[in-house]
C-alpha cells in the first residue's frame, strides 16, 4: 500500500531537524506496517492555524485527489491542522478521495479522533493567542518591541536593554531620504527605481517595492510618533494626499 509522510513545525525557534525527526519516525512506522513511502511533504516554520498558506499541505491535497497514495502518515493530527473546522473538512475530503490518515500515536484516524483532537487543538490555539497577547502587552509596557524589527531600527539583543530599539544610522538615512524626496514631489516609483539602482537593500533585504515609500509617507501623516513600520514594503497604502507642501509639515527628524 502506498503511503506518504507529512511533517510540519510552526516556530522559528525550531529548525529543519524537527522535520527530519518527524520524517524518520514516520518512515519507521511505515516499515513496521509494510507501507511503501512514495513521497514526503513538509511545511517549515508555518503555523497550523490555517491550511491556506502551506504549500506542502496544498500539494499533498492535490496529489491525494489524483490518487497518488493511499495513506498519509503524520506525527499527530495537529501537524495537519490545529483548526477544528479545517481538520474536519480535510478529513472528509481525504475520505472522499479514498485516502486515510494515520498518526504515530493513534494509528488510523477516525471521526472520534477528529472531533476530540480537533477540539483540543482549537483550545490550544485560543490559549496560545491569549498568552501571546499578554506577553506583547507586557513588552510594550516595559518600553520594548512586541513584534519584529521595524525598518530604521535595531533591536538590542543583550544586557539590561534587551528588547528595546535603537536607531539604525544607515537605515535612518534612507527613511529620511524617502521623506525628503516625497515631500519635493518625487513619486514612489521614482524613489524605488533610484534605491534599487543604487543597490540599497529594502526592509526584507531584497529590492524595494513601490508600496514601501508610499506607506512610510502615509504613516508619518497618520502616526507621527511611529515613523517606521514592520515590513512596509508588504503593506497596502490608502489614498495619499498630493502636493509637496502637505508633506513638508510632517518631515521627521528621526526615523
Amino acid at each position: 500500500m502506498r503511503a506518504t509522510i507529512y511533517a510540519r513545525f510552526s516556530s522559528d525557534l525550531q529548525d529543519l531537524r524537527s522535520i527530519a525527526d518527524q520524517v524518520d519516525l514516520a518512515r519507521r512506522y511505515a516499515e513496521t506496517r509494510s507501507l511503501s513511502v512514495v513521497e514526503v511533504y513538509d511545511d517549515a516554520a508555518i503555523s497550523g492555524a490555517s491550511t491556506l498558506n502551506r504549500p506542502g499541505l496544498l500539494r499533498l491535497i492535490t496529489d491525494a485527489q489524483a490518487r497518488k497514495f493511499d495513506v498519509i502518515i503524520t506525527e499527530s493530527l495537529d501537524r495537519l491542522s490545529r483548526s477544528q473546522a479545517d481538520i474536519a473538512a480535510l478529513y472528509e475530503r481525504l475520505q472522499f478521495f479514498g485516502v486515510r490518515i494515520e498518526t504515530l500515536a493513534d494509528g488510523a484516524v477516525s471521526e472520534i479522533h477528529v472531533g476530540l483532537k480537533g477540539t483540543m487543538s482549537a483550545l490550544f490555539l485560543k490559549d496560545l493567542a491569549q498568552k501571546t497577547r499578554r506577553g506583547q502587552i507586557g513588552r510594550v509596557k516595559a518600553g520594548r518591541i512586541p513584534g519584529g524589527k521595524s525598518y530604521g531600527y535595531e533591536v538590542v539583543k543583550d544586557g539590561d536593554e534587551r528588547g528595546r530599539r535603537t536607531i539604525s544610522p544607515a537605515e535612518a538615512d534612507i527613511v529620511k531620504r524617502i521623506f525628503r524626496e516625497y515631500a519635493t514631489g518625487k513619486g514612489p516609483l521614482a524613489i524605488v527605481r533610484d534605491l534599487n539602482r543604487e543597490g540599497v537593500p529594502g526592509p526584507t533585504g531584497r529590492h524595494w517595492n513601490a508600496l514601501g515609500p508610499a506607506w512610510l509617507a502615509q504613516a508619518s501623516q497618520r502616526h507621527p510618533q511611529q515613523r517606521a513600520l514592520r515590513r512596509p514594503d508588504r503593506l497596502q497604502p490608502a489614498a495619499l494626499p498630493q502636493g509637496p507642501g502637505h508633506w513638508q509639515a510632517h518631515l521627521p527628524r528621526e526615523p
